[in-house]
């Protein structure tokens, strides 16, 4: 049997060796000057004022949360159709999330005509996802949230390298949230970043991300004497080893997204020849930037599907179970038909920068005869 084709293989390589070798050889590695030194990149990269490396994109979300005000009693309109992170998040604050509904089997991004309808006198934020690294409709959400008064978070976890209206993805809500997750665009293993253009919450972020100490390790490296704790903070702080990682991914975070875009386009190609098989474009907004690939089967198809392609030995996944039909949502009640009408049907496919012309291929023979199946 030919080699099997993984879901996603990080794109590492002798830069991150190197960085990481000069990290130990330093002394220092935990938060310091490599954190620093990627923070100020992942700013002018994306174009954000500020930028706070932390552990984990989740990290990111309960910050960016708190920092907009949410707080026990107040309300957090979310998606459903992502990572659990974006909702559970919520729930660190004390506050409820509320669900609102994609826009249409075409678009899987967020409606902003139900966030609308969603409003009440509860809601502090609303939280948006782009889907599979398609922008959402951010004209619309910034016009929504400014009128109403609440904050606008970015949930950009697949959002790096992506852009709609001549800005990067993450950077036009009032915060932008990152994951580095190992399968991520770019990856520290474990990692996230929050960027913001507001340099006061970002001094608050990064004494939130070291128990709510005023001083870190590294200022009393560098002299400082003792420390105060104005307020109940979190161990959220990224290293320099993972940073030392980030800062290597980020210099072939061009070619990386280069490469996706091809790869996308090869499968778009084939896809043509494939009946039955149902492509999104998530509104054609922007630049997308291509974290995964994501296709819709017929109602029944799925398991069936993925079986086939599993002997074939290709990896699949889908992205994602709906969070409000997790045990512990359940009891929100939530009614999202669009989600609910495509949630059984999505199917994700293998994407990453390592991957061939001819792997694609595969995948898509592989695929063709498993549509070709009644049975």
């Amino acid at each position: 049997m030919a080699q099997k084709i993984s879901l996603f293989e990080p794109d590492l390589g002798q830069q991150e060796s190197s960085n990481i070798l000069a990290v130990l050889e330093s002394g220092w590695i935990a938060l310091g000057d490599q954190v620093a030194l990627f923070e100020k990149r992942f700013a002018a990269y994306t174009g954000a004022r500020c930028a706070v490396a932390l552990n984990s994109g989740t990290a990111a979300l309960h910050l960016a949360y708190l920092l907009a005000g949410v707080r026990p009693g107040d309300e957090v309109i979310v998606p459903s159709l992502t990572f659990c992170a974006t909702v559970n998040a919520v729930i660190y604050c004390g506050a409820t999330p509320v669900f609102a509904d994609i826009r249409n089997a075409d678009d899987w991004t967020l409606d902003p005509d139900d966030v609308a309808n969603r409003l009440t006198s509860k809601t502090r934020a609303v939280a948006v996802m782009h889907y599979g690294g398609y922008p959402c409709d951010m004209v619309a959400f910034e016009k929504l949230c400014s009128a109403a008064g609440v904050a606008l978070i970015e949930d950009a976890a697949h959002g790096l390298g992506g852009a709609v209206a001549g800005r990067q993805l993450g950077t036009l809500g009032a915060f932008g949230c990152f994951s580095f997750y190992s399968n991520k665009v770019i990856t520290t293993a474990e990692g996230g970043m929050l960027v913001t253009d507001d340099e006061a919450f970002a001094a608050r972020a990064r004494r939130l991300r070291s128990h709510g100490m005023t001083a870190t390790a590294v200022d009393r490296r560098d002299g400082s004497v003792g420390y105060d704790v104005a307020e109940v903070g979190y161990n959220y702080r990224l290293d320099d080893l993972r940073a030392a990682l980030g800062l290597a991914q980020l210099d072939r975070l061009k070619s990386s997204l280069t490469r996706r875009r091809a790869l996308v386009a090869r499968y778009r190609e084939r896809f043509a020849e494939l009946p039955g098989l149902r492509i999104p474009d998530h509104g054609g907004r922007g630049d997308p930037a291509h974290y995964i690939m994501p296709v819709m089967l017929a109602h029944g198809q799925r398991a069936r599907v993925r079986a086939q392609l599993e002997e074939a030995g290709v990896q699949t996944s889908v992205h994602y179970a709906p969070v409000h039909r997790f045990e512990h949502y359940r009891s929100l009640g939530a009614q999202l038909p669009r989600t609910e009408e495509i949630a059984d049907k999505i199917l994700t496919l293998p994407l990453y920068p390592s991957m061939t012309d001819a792997q694609v291929d595969r995948i898509c023979d592989a695929l063709a005869q498993a549509l070709e199946r009644t049975d």
